[in-house]
């Protein structure tokens, strides 16, 4: 009976110290999500090659630095519904866990907020867990910061290649310009190298790529109603 009760005793002062973990990480979250409202963000990617010792290039721009063409192709390209949705396009979410992939949820239900989260807080592989942690975090983030804001710290920590973080750090690499001086088609070349930019080059783009960039030219020329939110 005392052995029982023992046990009983250490599965609650267990649970009692997993919860309070948990709770001490939301909250931290919760405040660090507050600060990078106002201040610079970094990424889990960028502070793990720092760690490494490995080189990087990344030059933080605020929003207005950043060419219209590339918002639009990333919103198009990414996240068509970013404007309407409140951090989860649920519905997108929904499609995409009623067919998973091999090595958990695929790409397609992630949306900027949701990248965000990634980007800022979380490790790069697939992984239902890491979705299940993703999901409240850019419900958080959608609440706490104006849409501008997401996209800016969006394009700044979106990985564009080996080393290459961020619009401004992606523009010199691959076109020698700066962010803001980006056109239509090196706009659409950047957008649709996210979802696998360690093997599109915007430069070299392969003939599925310049492919892949025309339909998001196109749809981007057509975006004023997707992209209103950040104009």
């Amino acid at each position: 009976m005392v052995s029982r009760f023992r046990r009983a005793g250490l599965t609650g002062t267990i649970a009692r110290i997993v919860l309070g973990a948990g709770l001490a990480l939301a909250l931290g979250f919760a405040a660090l999500i507050l600060v990078y409202r106002f201040l610079p963000p970094t990424s889990t990617l960028v502070l793990a090659r720092w760690r490494e010792g490995a080189t990087f290039e990344r030059h933080y721009v605020p929003l207005e630095r950043i060419s219209g063409f590339l918002r639009a192709a990333v919103i198009v390209s990414e996240d068509a519904r970013f404007c309407q949705h409140n951090g989860v396009d649920w519905g997108a979410l929904r499609e995409v866990l009623d067919r998973p992939g091999a090595n958990g949820p695929k790409r397609g239900a992630s949306t900027i907020p949701m990248q965000t989260a990634k980007n800022l807080f979380l490790w790069p592989s697939r992984s239902y867990l890491r979705k299940a942690i993703e999901i409240p975090l850019a419900l958080l983030i959608d609440l706490a910061w104006p849409k501008r804001r997401i996209l800016e710290v969006y394009l700044n920590l979106a990985e564009w290649g080996e080393g290459v973080f961020g619009a401004e750090a992606a523009a010199r690499h691959y076109f020698h310009k700066s962010a803001d001086r980006l056109d239509a088609r090196e706009a659409a070349l950047l957008a649709t190298a996210l979802p696998d930019p360690r093997h599109r080059n915007p430069a070299k783009p392969s003939r599925r790529h310049l492919w892949l960039a025309a339909r998001v030219m196109a749809k981007a020329q057509r975006a004023a109603p997707l992209v209103e939110c950040v104009e």
